[in-house]
C-alpha cells in the first residue's frame, strides 16, 4: 500500500480527478504569487503528483462497470 493511494473508487468519475489537480496546481501559484515559494513547491508538487497517479498511471476506465 503506497502513502497516497489515489486508485480508490472515489476518484473514478473524471471530473472528480481535474478538480482535485486543478486545485491544486490552482492553489500552487496562489502560493507563488503571495510569496510563499515553500507552500507552493509543496501544492505544485501534490498536484504533480495527482496528475502522474490519477491521468498517467493506467487509471481504469470510469465507464467500467456502470
Amino acid at each position: 500500500m503506497q502513502l497516497f493511494e489515489l486508485h480508490i473508487d472515489f476518484f473514478r468519475p473524471i471530473w472528480r480527478r481535474v478538480v482535485l489537480v486543478a486545485v491544486c496546481l490552482g492553489w500552487a501559484v496562489f502560493e507563488f504569487i503571495t510569496g510563499a515559494p515553500f507552500w507552493g513547491i509543496i501544492f505544485g508538487a501534490m498536484g504533480v503528483y495527482a496528475l502522474w497517479q490519477l491521468f498517467l498511471c493506467n487509471w481504469p476506465d470510469d465507464t467500467a462497470g456502470h
